[in-house]
């Protein structure tokens, strides 16, 4: 650990701003060392009955040190998640963010479905900040950050990766914005890292009921008995974990031990869906553009040539799961079909008034709707109503 000379300085602000980044820095040279020695020791590991135990051990290690690392909880951590941060104000109806490396052409794609200019240039790390813009498409505003390129090493804290992905935990999708003409590898190296944060790309959340208690001890319990998860690893994961008091209830038997330490690491995983996008396919032959096109969750473009922008739009809002509602004033002759209301699909009437004035289901009466969700025309419904797209709404206050 560097030393820090306290004779003759002044105990002002600096001093202490001083004493504080030498401690997180050497902390997180701690944390980065114990991250290489247990990913080494996983490495050469070999998988098999006699080693589930230990694996699953060093796997609960590895995501607590990683967590630390990128979201740390002692003293003087948030000056340095700030020091470089470019925290983007969320607004609109959905947030998306474009991630990739450096140069595949996520500022040319911003500036191609947004009115936002981005820095454009032929060459790596352009983007040094995070560039926000707006999306217009039915109806909808959805956000578009721009976050600067990701690269190798993001999740041990290295370049900017700590502050582009604490922006990417917050989006409602990510765009992986992937090079055509470059190796496949790009992609699994991309998901590499956003995995070893905490980001589960197109995962559901693991079916498992998970209490931490104050008394009572350890209590595993299961629909089906586990394929990959027993009493000895749980209550080892655990123990390191420093738990002594819990409820688990394994709801699905392919539930891995991975998912396990999702659970308990639930506040700081974010599952998020994803698109992956390819551009630049003017470079690569039809065989090629062919087998991308046909992978799972996959668009294909070309920025430079405007070939498949509106492909990616249109997908943007399959994967956001939006529907856009009317509404219709009493007195009025017609709905206002011109300013739509966005919502996340099933939502109910009771979101309806929540979009317009946070207090208006306090003075909620009933409502009239129109469309498809409606039995009739127009049926009489309450605040739980579930409501669908393109449905004509007109709400009655008491």
């Amino acid at each position: 650990m560097p030393e820090l000379d306290l004779r003759g300085q002044h105990w002002g602000f600096k001093f202490w701003h001083d004493l504080l980044t030498i401690l997180q820095n050497h902390i997180e040279k701690l944390f980065r060392e114990k991250i290489q020695q247990i990913e080494l020791e996983l490495s050469r590991t070999q998988k098999n009955k006699a080693t589930e135990y230990h694996i699953g051990l060093l796997k609960g290690k590895l995501a607590r040190y990683r967590r630390e690392l990128l979201e740390p909880s002692g003293a003087g951590s948030g000056s340095s998640s700030k020091q470089q941060g470019f925290e983007v104000q969320r607004s609109g109806d959905a947030r998306v963010s474009l991630i990739g490396y450096p140069s595949v052409g996520k500022s040319s794609f911003l500036s191609k479905v947004t009115k936002t200019k981005s820095e454009i240039a032929h060459y790596a790390f352009t983007t040094l900040t995070s560039v926000p813009g707006v999306l217009e498409y039915n109806g909808a505003e959805i956000q578009i950050v721009d976050l600067p390129g990701i690269i190798k090493g993001a999740s041990e804290g290295k370049g900017r990766g700590r502050q582009v992905i604490a922006t990417a935990k917050t989006s409602d999708l990510i765009l992986m914005i992937l090079d055509a003409t470059k190796s496949y590898e790009q992609k699994s190296y991309l998901e590499k890292e956003l995995n070893a944060i905490g980001i589960r790309l197109n995962k559901e959340r693991p079916n498992i009921y998970f209490k931490i208690k104050k008394t009572g001890g350890i209590k595993f319990s299961f629909i089906n008995p586990p394929k990959y998860l027993n009493e000895k690893n749980v209550y080892g994961i655990l123990r390191d974990y420093r738990i002594h008091n819990a409820d688990i209830l394994v709801r699905d038997e392919n539930v891995s031990i991975d998912e396990f330490i999702d659970t308990i690491n639930d506040q700081h995983v974010r599952y998020i869906k994803c698109l992956y996008v390819y551009n630049k396919i003017d470079g690569i032959s039809l065989e090629e553009l062919d087998k991308l096109a046909n992978e799972p969750n996959t668009v294909v473009m070309s920025c430079e040539l405007d070939l498949g922008i509106k492909d990616v739009v249109e997908e943007i809002w399959e994967r956001l799961n939006l529907i856009k509602v009317y509404t219709f004033k009493k007195g009025e002759s017609l709905p206002n079909f011109e300013d739509p209301m966005v919502l996340r699909k099933d939502s109910s009437i009771k979101e309806v008034c929540d979009a317009i004035h946070k207090d208006l289901k306090h003075s909620f009466k009933h409502a009239y709707v129109w469309g498809t969700s409606a039995k009739h025309s127009p049926q009489r419904c309450g605040l739980s109503h579930q409501i669908e797209d393109e449905d004509v709404i007109t709400i009655v206050s008491k």
